[in-house]
């Protein structure tokens, strides 16, 4: 732990509204691959409880937890076994984990260029806003409502806006009827550690699961984490760095998969939505970890339909807040106009396919443009 800054623990209404801030991300995928799939609801939630917890303790900071989304969204669509889902889990720590410890995670952050860092905040963000609109849609009322309420609460000084929004949007869905965002009662409550995967089970998470996650997960949840925390916290986030985030992540992953934990990582929109609604120590992430402990634990049901009765609307007005948070930076209106055609490009394809190919079209173009720039300047009058 030496040499770590952060924060020292606050606790007031801000900090605590800051730690709901992520669930527009959080609890959309997570009840949907426990309603959906019919994963463990036990284990799973307890996963996301015990590395918030974790995560809090070492950076201090309301650095996230979230799902690997590449991961969801094939699960959600392909399905997986729970050894399958485990033994891809294991195989993005160990990747992760080395990256870390070795340093190689750091030198591969330092060629991304500016421009493409931009570009990727601005197409992820607008990707979250895309989610978010379809989120809204489910109840236009209740997502406006929630909006409003958010965007009018969010400069009241010391306001916990998002718990106060969340609450109402519970109390006007049930009011008009509109059901939360659900789960399968039936699924199983919990179950011990996964069995040993078959070898085709590891040859299908590898190319489905860990090949597309991978990118996102260096991008999103690594390199934009680590960016966008020196921009919110300056030296009091010296300390989070590609490769601890990448260390923290691979061991997270490498604990808790064999368990029934979902696949996790860090990640810039989480980031971007606790700071936005008040979070700036590590009592937000502790915080939000306590709860799931405890929904976790709870007997029955209970704690998960507590959860579960938030509308899918109120999680999209939410989600829609942090899309803007991450996408209109002050990195984006600082650019110089010879970067709008990096950042563009950069931006379109994160959300015409993934972070992934944006990476390599973002610092095609940025080499491009370095080459036309310095070609002008030699043709420039006097540059001789």
């Amino acid at each position: 732990m030496a040499g770590l800054r952060g924060e020292r623990f606050i606790f007031n209404a801000r900090e605590l509204g800051g730690s709901l801030g992520d669930l527009g991300t959080l609890l959309p995928l997570t009840l949907g691959m426990i309603g959906v799939v019919g994963m463990a609801p036990a284990p799973v939630i307890a996963g996301f409880a015990v590395f918030y917890i974790a995560t809090a303790l070492y950076y201090r900071l309301p650095i996230p937890v979230q799902p690997m989304k590449a991961v969801a969204a094939v699960l959600l669509t392909a399905g997986m076994t729970p050894a399958g889902l485990a033994v891809s889990g294991v195989m993005i720590g160990l990747i992760l984990l080395v990256l870390g410890l070795t340093g190689w995670i750091a030198r591969l952050t330092r060629l991304v260029p500016q421009s493409v860092v931009t570009g990727l905040q601005l197409g992820l963000g607008l990707a979250l806003a895309l989610v978010s609109y379809d989120l809204l849609a489910t109840a236009p009322l209740i997502g406006l409502t929630t909006l409003t309420l958010l965007l009018s609460l969010i400069f009241v000084p010391r306001c916990p806006s998002a718990p106060i929004a969340l609450a109402a949007a519970v109390l006007l869905a049930q009011a008009t009827g509109v059901p939360g965002i659900g789960i399968d009662a039936g699924a199983p409550a919990s179950f011990p550690l996964v069995s040993w995967p078959t070898s085709g089970e590891i040859e299908r998470a590898f190319t489905l699961y860990v090949m597309p996650q991978l990118s996102l997960t260096f991008t999103n949840a690594i390199l934009l984490t680590a960016l966008i925390a020196g921009d919110y916290f300056g030296d009091r986030a010296a300390h989070v760095t590609p490769a601890r985030l990448s260390v923290t992540s691979g061991l997270a992953n490498l604990a808790l998969t064999p368990f029934g934990a979902l696949p996790m990582c860090h990640g810039a929109g989480g980031l971007a939505a606790q700071y936005r609604f008040g979070a700036r120590s590590g009592t937000a992430p502790l915080a939000l970890g306590l709860v799931l402990l405890a929904v976790a634990v709870a007997p029955g049901e209970h704690g998960l339909a507590a959860l579960a009765a938030i509308p899918a609307a109120g999680l999209g007005a939410l989600l829609l807040v942090a899309a803007g948070e991450l996408a209109l930076t002050k990195r984006l209106f600082d650019s110089k106009p010879s970067c709008w055609p990096v950042i563009a490009v950069t931006a379109a394809v994160t959300l015409w396919a993934d972070p992934f190919w944006a990476l390599l079209a973002g610092t095609g173009a940025d080499l491009l443009r370095f080459v036309a720039v310095r070609h002008l300047r030699r043709g420039a009058p006097g540059s001789r």
